[in-house]
């Protein structure tokens, strides 16, 4: 019986690969397309964003195709496609690559599958991946219960929640910018 040695996939395969995925423990693993209401979800919230990052002229929206490259954190990870983001730079000097670095503000909308235990366990593994890598405010949407939990780095197991009647920040992330529950779930 022979064994075959597989070589650990680098941000230069993540390149290659076909479709959105992340890099962790070596390994692309794809990401699974969302259905039609977290994607209008997070459009929102990208438009909401947007348009703040260019009145305030500092950093940049980004939709859920970006990936950020990371340096290796301690779970494996290498990279992060969040459904919305936010980033104040340095931007790369190739408009064409992947960000360097972590976002500033990441939002993770819930699709179908992201619920229960399994998921709550996958999802907080997630947010503790991107406070380790420096992301400062974490969003998780969850279209369902049409609320916002806002997770901060300095108050990690601590989330504000956010519901309908009410506005949502990213504080201090996304400094001024503020979006209505009730807009966000439309």
């Amino acid at each position: 019986m022979s064994s075959v040695t597989q070589t650990a996939a680098t941000i230069d395969d993540l390149y290659r690969h076909d479709g959105k995925a992340e890099l962790i423990a070596g390994r692309i693993v794809p990401l699974m397309p969302t259905g039609r209401r977290p994607n209008r979800v997070a459009g929102r919230i990208v438009r909401s964003l947007d348009d703040h990052a260019e009145t305030i002229a500092r950093g940049e929206a980004y939709t859920g195709g970006i990936a950020y490259a990371v340096p290796r954190l301690s779970s494996g990870r290498e990279s992060f496609s969040p459904d919305a983001s936010y980033f104040v730079g340095p931007f790369p000097a190739n408009a064409m690559r992947f960000v360097q670095g972590p976002p500033t503000f990441a939002v993770e909308v819930r699709s179908e599958g992201d619920y229960g235990d399994a998921a709550d366990a996958r999802i907080a593994g997630k947010r503790a991946d991107y406070f380790e890598a420096g992301t400062t405010v974490v969003w998780d949407v969850d279209p369902v219960d049409r609320r916002i939990l806002k997770y901060r780095a300095d108050a990690p197991d601590r989330p504000e929640v956010f519901g309908t009647d009410q506005e949502a920040d990213a504080e201090p992330a996304v400094a001024g910018w503020r979006i209505a529950v009730d807009r966000v779930f439309g």
